[in-house]
Formats: C-alpha cells, sequence, structure tokens
C-alpha cells in the first residue's frame, strides 16, 4: 500500500477542496492515486447531491466584481441551503473562486461558465464535489455581466445582494459610481430611463392604473388621462434616472449624473437579491 503523506493530503485538499480527513482516506482508497482520489471525492459530491435534489437552496452568496481596467463586471450567485453555509469563508472563497474565474474568461451564459475548465475538472462539477463536502445542496444558479467605459460593482454587507451599474464615462469620483450603485440596491428600478421600460410593462402599468381609477367610481372617459398620470408616477419610481436620489431627494439621479459631468449617464444595470 503507498505511503500517504500530510504534502499528498494538502495537495488533494487544494485540488478538490475536500477535508483533510476526507482526502486522506480517498488517496488511501485509491491507493495514492491522484486522479482516482479525485474521482472518489467527485463521486461522494454527486451521492449527496442525489439525496439531496429534492431540498431547496435559497440562500447562499451574490457577489460582484470588476476587472482590473474597470471595464467588465461579473455576479455570480452560488446557493446553499443554509445561512450557516452561506456564511463559512471557506464556501465564500469557493464562490470567489468561481467568480473570478468568470471575470476572466467572460462567458457568454452561466452554462458556459459551468462548462470552463477548473482545477482538473468543470466549474458545475467542482460545484457537484463541494456538494459532499458540504453535505447540503448547491447551486450555481445566476451569471450575468456588464461591460461599459466604466463598471462600478457593490456588494451590500451580508452577501446577499448585489448590482453592477454600467457608465458611458470613466475616471470621475469613485464615490458618484459607488452612489448609483447603492440607489440600485435600494430603490431595485426596472429599468434605466422611460424609453427602456419594456411596452408588456407599460402596458401592465396603464392597465392598473384605469382599473384602480375605474374601482374609485371615475368617470369611463376619463381613466386613460387618469392611468397616463400614474404611468408618469410609475416612471418616476422605477426608473433609474427618473428617482429621486436617496441621499439627496431634491434632485433625480440623472440629475446628480449631469452635476458631476455633462456626459455622464448610465448604460446598463444588474441587480441580484436573495432573502433579506
Amino acid at each position: 500500500m503507498a505511503t500517504i503523506t500530510s504534502a499528498d493530503v494538502a495537495k488533494l485538499r487544494r485540488i478538490t477542496l475536500a477535508g483533510m480527513m476526507d482526502c486522506k482516506k480517498a488517496l488511501e482508497e485509491a491507493d495514492g492515486n491522484f486522479d482516482k482520489a479525485i474521482e472518489i471525492i467527485r463521486k461522494k459530491g454527486q451521492a449527496v447531491a442525489s439525496k439531496r435534489a429534492d431540498r431547496e437552496a435559497t440562500e447562499g452568496v451574490v457577489l460582484a466584481k470588476v476587472s482590473a481596467d474597470g471595464k467588465y463586471g461579473a455576479m455570480t450567485v452560488l446557493n446553499s441551503e443554509s445561512d450557516f453555509v452561506a456564511k463559512n469563508e471557506a464556501f465564500i472563497a469557493f464562490a470567489t473562486k468561481i467568480l473570478d474565474l468568470a471575470l476572466d474568461k467572460k462567458p457568454a451564459s452561466l452554462d458556459e461558465l459551468k462548462s470552463l475548465p477548473m482545477d482538473g475538472g468543470k466549474v458545475g462539477e467542482k460545484v457537484i464535489e463541494y456538494i459532499g463536502i458540504i453535505g447540503e445542496k448547491l447551486e450555481l444558479s445566476y451569471f450575468d455581466k456588464v461591460e461599459a467605459a466604466h463598471v462600478y460593482a457593490y456588494i451590500h454587507p451580508g452577501n446577499k445582494l448585489s448590482t453592477l451599474v454600467g457608465f458611458s464615462k470613466a475616471g470621475l469620483s469613485s464615490q458618484v459610481y459607488k452612489d448609483v450603485a447603492m440607489q440600485v440596491a435600494a430603490m431595485n428600478p426596472v429599468a434605466i430611463d422611460k424609453a427602456d421600460v419594456p411596452e408588456k410593462v407599460i402596458a401592465q402599468e396603464l392597465e392598473i392604473g384605469k382599473e384602480q381609477a375605474r374601482r374609485d367610481g371615475k368617470p369611463e372617459e376619463m381613466l386613460d388621462k387618469i392611468a397616463q398620470g400614474k404611468l408618469s408616477k410609475f416612471y418616476k419610481e422605477s426608473t433609474l434616472l427618473n428617482q429621486e436620489f436617496v441621499k439627496d431627494n431634491k434632485q433625480t439621479i440623472g440629475q446628480y449624473l449631469k452635476s458631476s459631468d455633462k456626459s455622464l449617464t448610465v448604460t446598463a444595470f444588474k441587480r441580484f437579491t436573495l432573502n433579506l
């Protein structure tokens, strides 16, 4: 039987993120063969994943990060069953490793991210392996990206809510970028500006406005006008550039941006939140 050294165990642990005892047992079972030991740990993860397939993984972490040049941002969500696991440093480090890979490789989709090579396997396989280590259902459930002249990432304390915001211009005060990213986090806009609101949403809001007015006993010939007024209110409350700035409600986000630089605007944003 092969002699298993502490260096061998440490090496396998770096590759798989499994616990020291799990790595030692896998190497012993594999008679020192690293490929076989990795497969043993992988199968253990698959077995646990199968047993917990019907569980709900509604906790986890939402992470966002921007490339060194500031022009590309990525956001990922790694779900777990419990908040206890979501707060575990090793779990957060694993989720961060996936995010860093997404930032480096710039996959086109979540499926492409899951297929990227990572530590001798693929990202999706590593998530399954980690299920065997953690003992809970895990799921890499979300990936998105923003590309712009400047991108800012904001992670709300607790890792349950993150935003990515793309701006038309770089080189301005980081506080301006941060303020807008935090606005997106706090106010959850549906679009950047009025013209960006989907037609389906506009139609729905108009219908809601008319129905409310109808229930209030307003004349039928007034319903369209009332609904348009409610739609204007919706734009003000739900489109980023028209929202009141949470730090100064005397100006909108659009006005705040123009006060910093006349050509500055938001070109894209992403927001994701778990249970808060």
